[in-house]
């Protein structure tokens, strides 16, 4: 490879590895964020009680332990990524005591979950 296709193929790399670090800067996190109602609050836990009134597929609410031992409890009636994490996945969470992060609102004192995803282990 002589001196100017490699001064070339140098250039393009780096233009190509610049757009990318551009694009990952610039999108939007995969953090629930500005879709979500103002005040909506996060937090992370192990599920211990999921409310099931007719099975994995009626699933109305659960509790979570958080790190310092305190039960949350939660309502699932306007949860929006219920095709991305199933209410019924939260069985498996309670089983393998893998936490789940919440995004939340209160509305009346009740605790209304709006998103769920798999938490990050620590």
């Amino acid at each position: 490879m002589d001196r100017r296709t490699a001064l070339l193929f140098a250039g393009l790399l780096l233009a190509f590895v610049l757009g990318t670090a551009v694009v990952a800067i610039l999108s939007p996190s995969p953090v629930p964020g500005g879709d979500l109602p103002p005040g909506t609050e996060s937090m992370t836990g192990v599920v211990v009680h999921v409310d099931n009134a007719g099975g994995l597929g009626d699933v109305r609410g659960f509790t979570l332990r958080r790190p310092g031992g305190e039960l949350v409890e939660f309502g699932l009636r306007e949860l929006q990524n219920g095709t991305q994490f199933p209410p019924g996945h939260l069985a498996e969470h309670q089983a393998t005591a893998q936490p789940v992060q919440v995004w939340f609102r209160v509305d009346g004192g009740e605790r209304l979950a709006l998103r769920l995803e798999d938490a990050r282990a620590p």
